[in-house]
């Protein structure tokens, strides 16, 4: 099985949802059978590569409210982080472009250590205020992750990957992805947003079972068929 999530390092409920999205594996009991592919999403292409922008003021800004209500809606937003043991630090985050650490992201993948450079750019946003749209700071992380730094180096210093997150980037348009997290099973069913782990389950055991009807159909109890010319009363 293979799930493809869309997502950006800077999105709060990408956070969440990864982590309910990994109890949710967790307790799939096929997990070990399953692809994971974190696939690129930029929630703002056009925001500059390091800005100084009050977090706070910049929520009240885009969202047209009040700096009360925005400072409410990140303390609402902390409080669920904390339920799933995260830790959000939203005073410290500072906006910026993610289109390098998406890159470093399609690197990663083909090293094979997509998943933990993922989690250790999200915490290094979310919980530690680094400057991910900095070229030092993403190299510096993605080393921490299992990244050669010389290689990620090279790799921001050029143009390497950038078609391959505009790819992703397509695809998502393709797929009727508007917002972030979305994760794709299979090809076969989606799930938008970060839904409770119980959710993210029932749909990777409806997904396995259809891709494994035999499997699904033969679990009852042997003793319950005919067979060999005979059939117990």
């Amino acid at each position: 099985m293979k799930i493809e999530i869309w997502s950006d390092v800077v999105c709060p409920w990408c956070y969440i949802g990864k982590r309910r999205f990994e109890r949710g594996l967790a307790a799939f009991a096929h997990r070990d059978d399953v692809e994971v592919v974190w696939r690129s999403f930029e929630l703002d292409p056009h925001a500059p590569h390091d800005s100084r922008e009050d977090p706070v003021d910049r929520l009240a800004r885009k969202y047209g409210m009040t700096r009360e209500a925005a400072l409410a809606a990140q303390a609402r937003v902390t409080g669920l982080a904390a339920g799933e043991g995260l830790t959000y630090r939203l005073d410290l985050a500072r906006p910026a472009n993610t289109f390098d650490a998406h890159r470093l992201l399609q690197l990663a993948a083909e090293r094979g250590v997509q998943g933990s450079v993922k989690e250790r750019l999200l915490a290094a946003y979310f919980t530690e205020g680094r400057r991910i749209g900095d070229a030092d700071t993403l190299a510096t992380v993605a080393a921490e992750a299992g990244l050669d730094e010389a290689e990620a180096r090279r790799v921001l210093d050029g143009d390497a990957f950038a078609a391959e997150v505009a790819g992703d980037e397509r695809e998502a348009a393709a797929l009727g992805i508007s917002g972030v997290p979305f994760f794709v099973v299979d090809r076969r069913y989606g799930i938008s947003g970060a839904q409770p782990a119980e959710l993210i389950q029932q749909v990777l055991e409806r997904a396995w079972a259809d891709g494994h009807p035999m499997a699904a159909a033969t679990t009852g109890a042997s003793e319950d068929v005919c067979a060999d010319g005979s059939c117990p009363a």
